[in-house]
């Protein structure tokens, strides 16, 4: 699949982001889980009315952090022009290409290639992500923990799963890089990207206590106590 921006790229690669943004509704119900399409920046009550297995396509607007951003934001005090309130946060570290400054490229960056990196070495900011900044959503790989859960059924948040290796379909996603700041941090820079139809993305983690990630611990922990078990091997 090519690595290109929207408009780009084989006719394959054209249907099939088509067919994943062909989204006339706001919310539609399959069985007991939800689609909601969200314009960004969104409010408490419409993150709190996300639950774990709805999707969610996100519009307009995303923010790209990653480990130094955070580091720098919230360990040295660094604060930043961009107003993250009420919006998503998508855990990356974009490889980009320097262009002249136009239309399509107001701060002269073109999106190369938006992949997601892991979140957990993230967990420890997810509270002052959403306290100081008041960011809403936050857009990874691989889930977070129990303080991120516990923030979010604080200050009203959800966790928006990626698969990883899709990093070549999340960049056609991205029309184009809007804003920057903390660029001295450069490829962890804080991003302002314009998207149109990104996702549909798995709620993982949801202001209600609920977690995917842990539903899976609890069952691995599970069967592996009975293999242990079975095999009459002491723990």
């Amino acid at each position: 699949m090519p690595l290109g921006p929207p408009g780009q790229g084989d006719l394959h690669t054209r249907r099939h982001r088509l067919r994943l943004t062909r989204t006339p509704y706001r919310h539609r119900r399959e069985g007991s889980a939800m689609h909601h399409v969200l314009d960004m920046p969104i409010d408490e009550a419409q993150v709190r009315a996300l639950k774990v297995g709805d999707t969610v396509t996100l519009r307009k607007t995303l923010f790209g952090i990653r480990d130094a951003t955070l580091i720098h934001m919230f360990d040295r005090e660094r604060r930043t022009h961009l107003d993250l309130a009420g919006h998503a946060v998508i855990h990356t570290a974009p490889n980009v290409h320097r262009v002249p400054v136009s239309a399509e490229a107001p701060v002269g960056y073109a999106p190369f290639c938006i992949g997601t990196t892991t979140s957990m070495r993230m967990e420890r900011f997810t509270d002052a992500l959403m306290r100081r900044e008041g960011v809403r959503l936050i857009v990874g790989k691989g889930g977070m923990g129990p303080k991120t859960l516990e923030a979010f059924a604080e200050q009203g948040g959800a966790y928006l799963a990626i698969v990883g290796g899709a990093a070549a379909l999340e960049t056609t996603w991205i029309e184009r890089i809007e804003d920057i700041d903390l660029d001295d941090l450069h490829p962890e820079s804080l991003w302002k990207f314009a998207i149109h139809d990104f996702g549909p993305l798995l709620v993982g983690m949801d202001s209600h206590g609920g977690s995917l990630f842990a539903e899976v611990q609890r069952d691995v922990a599970s069967r592996r106590d009975a293999v242990i078990e079975s095999l009459g091997a002491a723990r």
